[in-house]
């Protein structure tokens, strides 16, 4: 017991606490068919990196997203700055649309996806009454 305390004293200083912070986030298609999507976002603090993909309902398969861009706008004095952030979607090594998020402070105000090859945009909203984790995403 006491051999293993001490291996244990020696080897915990030596890992580095790195922390992944993982989001998930339900959306909701606003016209047309239904369409229905999670967005996870991951940041990890000692790395500054971060990164994100889509899982629609109806696939297994979650769509690698990569940052583009983050713009921050001050809409009034004391409130919490809006931004609009922008990810690439990746498929199959091809870029192959657009995601473009606009928050202000917790609440989602609007997302857009845009597919490239033609050129159509479609708009979601957050479903904020979605049950989802990071474990379980969001429950369709």
């Amino acid at each position: 017991m006491n051999k293993l305390f001490v291996m244990l004293l020696l080897v915990l200083p030596l890992t580095a606490r790195s922390e992944v912070t993982t989001q998930v986030y339900c959306f909701r298609s606003l016209e047309g068919k239904s369409i229905n999507f999670e967005l996870r976002t991951y940041y990890d603090s000692v790395a500054k990196w971060s990164g994100a993909g889509v899982r629609y309902s109806k696939s297994k398969k979650a769509i690698p997203l990569v940052y583009r861009s983050s713009e921050e706008e001050v809409m009034a004095e004391g409130r919490p700055s809006q931004f609009t952030t922008t990810w690439v979607e990746v498929s199959e090594d091809l870029l192959t649309g657009e995601y473009e998020m606009v928050s202000q402070g917790a609440r989602i105000y609007g997302m857009t996806y845009m597919n490239y090859k033609s050129g159509k945009k479609y708009s979601f909203d957050q479903d904020i009454t979605m049950e989802a984790s990071p474990e379980t995403g969001c429950q369709w």
